[in-house]
């Protein structure tokens, strides 16, 4: 028995020591290992690298990334470059594509969004951008058409995630239209580039998941801060107040609307008057959704409501198919009640007979009729 878990100890331990260095080169791979040597028709002009300058301008935005280039050539000998940056999350991944289009950016209104590439893309003339999961591309190359064909195939080899934008962006109040500029961020560092010179935003954390996103409408600049927990939502509301008094102490530039709307944070900038400003927040709604950890302590109530609901629609639609059936047999046998009499009563008229009760029937009901005898011979007179 001691020599088979001396076996059996030796065995686990080569094993370990086989995995590290596979281990350890998955790791010092990070984002390259998205970057293969084969996309489509096009094939790598050199090795992957990964690189430190990502091609943002405030890569310290959102935080655990991981980044990596290599240049692809097509079959006419075009360079594409393609950048790629692993976040930490898909959110992460969709802020990277979206500080795109901060209009603090001089390049910003070049882009465009771009449909069939990734969960979302946009494009500019000289290049693209698309994020899948939690995976960021970016895209510089010649010709407009191998872009979009080397980013589809670079996409379908990435993992898809939930498949969706983080779904704040479409509690924006007219989400279809501004959707298009709206910038989301997942850090202070991110929210502050997009909305700058606002010093009460100091009191905005995002430690425990915050997530936020901003437009512009012609009412202002909307920010809407999401929390994950009541608690966060109530203690950053406290921390916001506060500073609010402390720059209007300060004479220093304050929001000209704040209100928390639920677990939202949100603030109006540059508004023309305050009016416009507290309409704005009016149009954003908060939509609570409740995850349980364990077993759901209401399954057996909403499953009771749920069945006295069906019960007591089964019953109003049987009473309704009940009565529906009687109406319909009531009419069908009228109208075919109705022929046979109208059709028997002209088969009368045709066929007029005497009666002693003025055309109508009468009915010897008390057996008064007087009966046709039969003549019968006298008996004989006698003398």
């Amino acid at each position: 028995m001691r020599v088979l878990r001396l076996a059996k100890l030796i065995f686990v331990s080569l094993f370990l020591l086989l995995s590290i260095p596979t281990l350890a080169d998955e790791s010092r791979k990070g984002a390259e290992q998205f970057l293969p040597n084969q996309i489509g028709d096009f094939h790598a002009t050199g090795p992957a690298r990964s690189i430190t300058a990502l091609p943002l301008n405030r890569p310290e935005d959102v935080s655990g990334l991981t980044a990596g280039q290599r240049i692809y050539a097509s079959v006419n000998n075009r360079t594409y470059t393609v950048n790629i940056v692993q976040a930490n999350s898909e959110a992460g991944a969709y802020a990277l594509l979206t500080s795109l289009v901060n209009p603090a950016r001089e390049s910003s209104a070049q882009y465009a969004r771009l449909n069939n590439v990734g969960t979302a893309a946009l494009a500019s003339p000289t290049g693209m951008a698309f994020f899948k999961g939690s995976v960021f591309v970016t895209l510089q190359g010649e010709d407009e058409q191998e872009r979009i064909t080397i980013a589809q195939a670079l996409a379908a080899r990435l993992e898809a995630g939930s498949g969706q934008i983080p779904a704040l962006i479409a509690h924006l109040p007219d989400g279809n239209g501004v959707q298009e500029h709206a910038v989301y961020a997942v850090s202070l560092p991110g929210l502050q580039a997009v909305a700058r010179n606002q010093p009460v935003l100091d009191a905005v954390s995002f430690e425990g998941g915050a997530e936020a996103v901003t437009a512009k409408y012609d009412q202002g600049q909307l920010v809407i801060v999401e929390f994950q927990t009541p608690q966060l939502a109530s203690d950053t509301d406290a921390r916001v107040g506060q500073r609010i008094a402390e720059l209007r102490a300060q004479n220093q530039p304050v929001p000209l609307a704040y209100r928390r709307v639920g677990n939202y944070a949100v603030f109006v900038f540059d508004a023309p008057d305050e009016q416009a400003a507290n309409a704005l927040i009016d149009k954003v709604h908060y939509e609570k959704v409740v995850q349980w950890l364990g077993e759901d302590p209401h399954r057996n109530e909403r499953a009771n409501r749920y069945w006295l609901n069906m019960s007591g629609s089964l019953i109003v639609n049987t009473v309704k198919a009940t009565g529906l059936a009687i109406l319909l047999c009531l009419g069908i046998g009228g109208l075919f009640g109705g022929v046979v009499f109208m059709r028997r009563r002209a088969q009368a008229a045709l066929n007029e007979q005497y009666s002693d009760a003025g055309g109508m029937m009468r009915l010897n009901l008390d057996e008064f009729a007087v009966h046709s005898a039969q003549p019968t011979a006298l008996p004989p007179h006698e003398d």
